[in-house]
């Protein structure tokens, strides 16, 4: 599995919660650090919803794209998610809570699933996408970084240690926020 992705976003204009949203990423070349908060220049902006040590770096994934490309009849480029890391040869949804990504220099730890908003639909130009998103149990997923380090597209991405076959998956998580109940996490 390899990195097809880094994506950084600025701030942009948006019509729907606070006005400024960093949800549109776009791939840069070369390589870019990963700290505790996140990739270096990447903006986020609604702090309340995402950020922080446990939501530092949002992954998606080849197969989910293509899902997608299919399912919208169009090319989507990366960072269309408003994701930092596109991973290959992996979907989301079965990933498991806890398991580690070496990706460059970095080690990553997947924590929760991505719970679309108002923000996405916007991106998407479709109000109803937030529902399609939803139904379509592709959310990607959230990682807090174990191992501060540098990233660039085309670095291996490799699973690192190993997670009890238990542990909650991502789509999990993401059903576990609709139907109402605690959010499960990594531990």
């Amino acid at each position: 599995m390899k990195l097809l992705g880094v994506c950084v976003g600025t701030p942009q204009a948006v019509r729907s919660k606070s006005g400024w949203t960093g949800i549109h990423k776009r791939p840069v070349a070369g390589a870019v650090f990963i700290g505790r908060l996140g990739l270096s220049g990447d903006h986020i902006l609604d702090t309340e919803n995402h950020g922080g040590p446990d939501q530092a770096v949002y992954i998606y994934t080849g197969p989910d794209y293509r899902f997608w490309s299919a399912r919208l009849g169009r090319q989507l480029a990366p960072g269309t998610f408003g994701e930092n890391l596109l991973f290959s040869d992996l979907q989301s949804a079965s990933v498991r809570l806890g398991q580690q990504f070496r990706v460059g220099s970095a080690l990553l730890e997947v924590t929760f699933a991505r719970i679309p908003c108002v923000t996405l639909a916007e991106r998407m130009g479709d109000p109803g996408f937030v529902r399609r998103f939803r139904d379509a149990g592709r959310p990607g997923m959230y990682a807090r970084v174990l191992q501060e380090g540098e990233v660039r597209a085309g670095d291996p991405v490799t699973p690192v240690g190993s997670v009890l076959t238990d542990a909650p998956t991502v789509l999990d998580n993401f059903e576990a926020f609709f139907s109402g109940q605690e959010p499960l996490s990594p531990g």
